[in-house]
């Protein structure tokens, strides 16, 4: 890629003034009038500029890339040796500088009334740039206040994307298929006769879940005036964000005689077991698990992928072939990390297939030998359990430090999660009760059941309070967890990828010698001198870890101002209160 990049001419070669180690980031693209000449020129057409760019960047040879005609706006920056300014505008002159070409509809403003006006001027000017857009991305320009609003999972709190409205086209519904995800989540799809979409041509589209078919909500409540959607309606295609291709409305006045409402399939297509939706989710999902190959296959391709265990050499096109392949099958995380030792014994090696020389192959055998050694927020992340995102992740390893701490604290919440999923249920089903009559004697049924059950083990409810107490953790995810490590088929194959591993590392440790190393610290009330996610960020970086509610384990609670029902049951636990500027004193800040 890097080669490929440097064809580009909007890229300059050397840098005068910059410091010693700099990461640019920005986009290439293709202008309109060049995606023209190019489809002229060559005997390949392309549908949209989108793709030709991104495919120009894929070559494997970076000549063919340069008789591309591409372009590169610069728009941010990665690592630095050294500050570029103290704000993005500046920050962005600075790159201009060093020989980058930065958009020049780029503003800084002041107030949202000139962020919006700003947003309008351009949108009106849209068709007239002379390349596609979809939206504008408004930033805070304090490089500082960035910094203190820090990031999400995904995206970062200091950004926000303000999208164009999209752009619309009716076609005709040939089929829905239906696809299964790694969760077991079946995703329906809508097969269309082909039709362009701002530039696109869309044959396929999603179709969210069954609620959305028939014309409905999660709770019952009508969309699109409860309109349903049938194999040969005349659809409104639309691409969210000028990507993702959806299907928004449906013209009755067009649907053809005989056309049935869609029955949503009670077998996973892909294996045959009994579908599922449980009360409060919108999907339906698998009961196969990992027998499941839809599944199975989507996990693989999830533990290989950058945030996880990103072993060079094996994507996800490369799980799909070993996952069929009879003399050297991957089907579960477990199964790589024998490939060399199984290579050794089969006769049909693997240097001798398809797309694998000597070389290729001992190069995959060493990534896979190098990822013996793992941090536990990869392998968390990695096991591809839902709702389990790279964020929690790391919010759990530093939390228990060790698989086997946080493998026995789940195997005690079990009960307590189980209880939890009952409550859930019913509490799922007394919302659709509102808008759905006859449900009562269920719900009725589900609560009574909840009460009933046998007081809980002291054990189970305090690794219960353990997990959900966790800052970012909740019920939600801690049922997740607890869930997934109790099936006995996924706890297996889990427990196989452990013992093919060397070493599984706990975060690193972060000023030891601070006061508040290794203690438990939650934050309640209003701050005054910092944000709260400023706060929690000081704390870890001086290694404490910080808990969302407070329990016997809590050490310390700052409460800042309005300080409420968190600081009373801090007091009848003898847990140590202190204000805002105690705090600080402490941490010396």
């Amino acid at each position: 890629m890097t080669a490929n990049a440097r064809t580009i001419g909007e890229i300059p070669q050397t840098l005068t003034g910059a410091p010693k180690v700099l990461e640019v980031r920005g986009e290439v693209y293709m202008k309109h009038a060049d995606f023209q000449t190019l489809n002229r020129s060559g005997d390949r057409k392309f549908a949209n500029p989108r793709n030709a760019a991104a495919g120009a960047l894929r070559q494997l040879d970076p000549e063919v890339t340069r008789a591309r005609p591409l372009s590169f706006f610069a728009y941010a920056w990665g690592e630095l040796s050294e500050p570029l300014a103290p704000t993005q505008w500046e920050s962005l002159r600075h790159l201009e500088a060093f020989g980058f070409r930065v958009n020049s509809l780029t503003q800084r403003c002041e107030g949202v009334d000139a962020l919006l006006d700003h947003y309008r001027r351009i949108e009106a000017d849209r068709a007239e740039l002379g390349y596609d857009i979809d939206g504008v991305v408004y930033k805070i320009d304090d490089l500082a206040f960035q910094a203190r609003l820090g990031f999400r999972a995904t995206t970062p709190r200091w950004a926000t994307a303000h999208k164009f409205p999209a752009q619309t086209a009716w076609t005709r519904l040939e089929a829905i298929d239906i696809q299964v995800g790694r969760t077991g989540s079946l995703s329906p799809v809508a097969r269309l006769a082909p039709v362009n979409v701002g530039g696109v041509l869309v044959s396929n589209a999603t179709l969210h879940n069954e609620d959305y078919i028939a014309g409905r909500d999660s709770y019952g409540a009508p969309i699109r005036d409860g309109r349903d959607i049938r194999v040969g309606d005349w659809v409104q295609v639309y691409r969210a964000g000028d990507v993702i291709p959806k299907v928004a409305d449906v013209d009755l006045s067009r649907r053809p005689d005989g056309a049935v409402a869609y029955a949503f399939p009670d077998k996973c297509p892909e294996c045959g077991s009994v579908v599922l939706r449980e009360p409060g989710d919108s999907a339906h999902r698998c009961t196969g698990g990992m027998a499941c190959p839809a599944q199975a296959v989507e996990k693989l391709k999830h533990f290989v992928s950058r945030g996880a265990f990103d072993i060079e050499g094996l994507g996800a096109r490369q799980i799909e072939a070993f996952f069929t392949d009879d003399a050297l099958p991957i089907r579960e995380p477990a199964d790589i990390f024998t490939l060399a030792r199984r290579d050794s014994e089969n006769l049909s090696k693997l240097r001798n297939r398809d797309g694998f020389g000597a070389k290729s192959a001992a190069n995959l055998f060493q990534a896979i030998e190098d990822r013996r050694r793992i941090t536990l927020a990869r392998l968390l992340f990695s096991l591809g359990i839902r709702h389990l995102g790279e964020v929690a992740a790391q919010d759990l390893a530093r939390h228990f430090r060790s698989w086997n701490a946080l493998k026995r604290c789940a195997d005690a919440a079990l009960p307590a999660a189980q209880r939890h999923m009952r409550a859930d249920a019913a509490e799922a089903a007394e919302r659709r009760d509102a808008t759905l009559e006859g449900r009562r004697a269920a719900v009725k049924k589900v609560r009574d059941a909840v009460w009933e059950v046998p007081p809980l083990p002291p054990e189970s409810s305090a690794a219960w309070e353990d997990l959900v107490g966790i800052d970012g953790v909740g019920a939600v995810l801690a049922t997740s967890l607890v869930t997934a490590l109790a099936q006995p088929r996924e706890r297996g194959s889990i427990e196989r990828l452990i013992a093919e591993l060397t070493e599984i590392l706990p975060p690193e440790s972060r000023a030891a010698d601070s006061p508040i190393a290794g203690k438990t610290v939650v934050f309640t009330g209003t701050l005054t001198r910092m944000t709260r996610a400023e706060a929690k960020a000081r704390a870890e970086s001086l290694g404490a870890k910080v808990a969302g509610s407070v329990s016997a384990k809590t050490d310390y609670l700052i409460a800042g101002e309005g300080a409420g029902s968190k600081a009373s049951k801090a007091t009848a636990l003898g847990v140590n209160v202190i204000d805002e500027d105690a705090w600080l004193a402490m941490i010396d800040a």
